[in-house]
């Protein structure tokens, strides 16, 4: 077990080293940079400019630029904003809980309302009822988030008056949003619970129990669904990190505050050092949630845990 940890905690970092990699690149070999948004608005002469790029070491060459970067982050510096001047990771975690409870109020929706469609539609298989769960699987995945939202902004805020079209105020401002993000995690869940589901009740060992003469609810809810629902932790695990990445677009539709509403003002502003300050930070928290859901997805069933030590 503890060779497994260490292989996929390995792993993990090799990711992080990537990503962190991947999104310095790409905005060093950006033709703007952090000297040209804070003399945006100032007629700085080229020398100004060059001095000032001297004085942030932004004239090194990219290897030293990145490895005192990494050296900053190991100290848990991740830059300033080019706007205000403030310490990215301090505005990080002032917007970090409005995107969290944005983030567990969708995965529970996406969750509840996946779980029991997915497991409706296995039990009745090719009846009304698997239609119906496969059509709202379907509409989940198929709409665009920004559709959907705006859509039910306009039946639940305008027409009807029961939610708050936009803001951060109360529970009751989560709830638009976090249905839009859950209806398109729920979509993924229902696939993924029903197939799971079916290939489970076609085991030799449900056969078994039935003989036996266990009611068909302890077979399927206490045997089965355990079995079937161990696929479906590997997909929650993505669809939180996606939910903690993809709320720019949910959070600027509903005008919440959060990170994802953060990376959109940075873009705006061409804030290079919130935008990749916002972006590892993401990145740290997907790459840890996976890691952990790969590893309880091996404690739970010893056949794959036994598969990986095997395999290196």
């Amino acid at each position: 077990m503890i060779k497994l940890i260490v292989n996929r905690g390995l792993v993990a970092l090799f990711v992080l080293l990537g990503a962190l990699f991947s999104v310095f690149s790409i905005n060093y070999f950006l033709p703007t940079d952090i000297v040209d948004t804070l003399l945006a608005e100032n007629a700085a002469s080229t020398e100004v400019a060059e001095n000032l790029r001297k004085e942030l070491g932004l004239d090194l060459p990219f290897s030293k630029q990145f490895s005192n970067y990494l050296v900053d982050l190991m100290h848990g510096d991740f830059g300033q904003s080019a706007i205000d001047g403030e310490f990215v990771i301090e505005k990080i975690w002032t917007q970090l809980p409005a995107t969290v409870v944005l983030t567990v109020a969708s995965l529970l929706i996406a969750v509840i309302v996946g779980i029991t469609l997915g497991v409706l539609a296995a039990v009745h298989r090719n009846t009304v009822i698997d239609y119906i769960a496969r059509l709202v699987g379907l509409f989940g995945i198929s709409m665009p988030t920004f559709w959907s939202g705006i859509l039910l902004i306009l039946i639940f805020s305008i027409s009807l008056g029961w939610f708050p079209a936009m803001g951060s105020d109360g529970w009751r401002s989560v709830i638009l949003p976090a249905i839009t993000l859950g209806l398109l995690g729920a979509g993924f869940i229902v696939r993924v619970v029903r197939n799971s589901m079916l290939e489970v009740l076609n085991e030799p060992y449900i056969l078994t129990l039935r003989a036996k003469g266990l009611t068909e609810h302890i077979v399927l809810y206490r045997h089965a669904l355990k079995n079937a629902l161990i696929p479906a932790m590997t997909m929650i695990g993505v669809l939180l990190g996606d939910f903690l990445g993809g709320t720019v677009v949910i959070e600027t539709v509903f005008a919440r505050q959060g990170l994802g509403r953060m990376v959109a003002d940075a873009i705006t502003a061409k804030d290079l050092p919130i935008i990749q300050g916002v972006v590892f930070f993401i990145a740290i928290v997907y790459v840890m949630i996976n890691l952990c859901i790969d590893i309880s997805y091996s404690i739970i069933d010893p056949r794959i845990r036994s598969r990986q030590v095997k395999g290196g």
